[in-house]
């Protein structure tokens, strides 16, 4: 009776294990997330890319579940004077708009920002240093708008404190929203759509 009794708990033990669809293992199971094999490490590009004309920038991609600077060369302004804090925009996000080079993407690295965001200088009625999205900053991707607002704050776009001015495309109904890069929004950049605060 006592092997009958033994031999149907073992039964019913097998029968639960299938019905799981776990399998037994004598190796202790780490609860915690899975390694990321993402070096993160930014590689830098070689001198011979920069020329005449081309200069190099940081941009921020993201790498992981954070956003990270990365150097890449770009072509700014064929004109001897300074570019203009919108120039310098626009040549920075359509960097952020290209993928990521095979080393980045070796690294680990990849954007957000889609090929449609546009960016455009400050309406009438704007403060000097406001930039306007060809949609609401809130419309984008939380990582999309990490990556531009990382990438501007260190520009002549952003104003003296490194906060970045963004709207929408209309004037009229699309109020300005000061975005600043803080430690914060590098590590968890999904809060950079809940970050602006109103420009008075």
């Amino acid at each position: 009776m006592r092997r009958r009794a033994a031999g149907a708990l073992l039964g019913a033990m097998a029968l639960l294990t299938a019905g799981c669809g776990i399998r037994g293992t004598s190796v202790p199971v780490d609860a915690g997330p899975a390694p990321s094999r993402a070096s993160c490490q930014a590689p830098e590009p070689g001198r011979s890319a920069e020329g005449e004309g081309r200069v190099s920038v940081r941009i921020y991609l993201l790498c992981t579940s954070r956003i990270l600077s990365v150097s890449r060369t770009t072509q700014l302004t064929d004109e001897k004077t300074p570019p203009k804090p919108l120039e310098i925009a626009q040549a920075l996000l359509e960097q952020l708009r290209e993928p990521p080079s095979a080393a980045e993407e070796g690294a680990g690295f990849s954007t957000a920002v889609e090929d449609w965001v546009k960016i455009s200088g400050p309406a009438k009625g704007d403060p000097d240093d406001a930039l306007r999205l060809n949609r609401l900053p809130e419309e984008l991707q939380s990582y999309a708008l990490a990556q531009i607002v990382c990438t501007l704050a260190e520009t002549s776009a952003a104003d003296s404190a490194h906060r970045v001015v963004l709207g929408g495309p209309d004037a009229e109904r699309d109020p300005l929203k000061r975005y600043e890069c803080t430690e914060e929004m590098r590590r968890h950049p999904e809060i950079a759509v809940n970050s602006g605060v109103l420009v008075p």
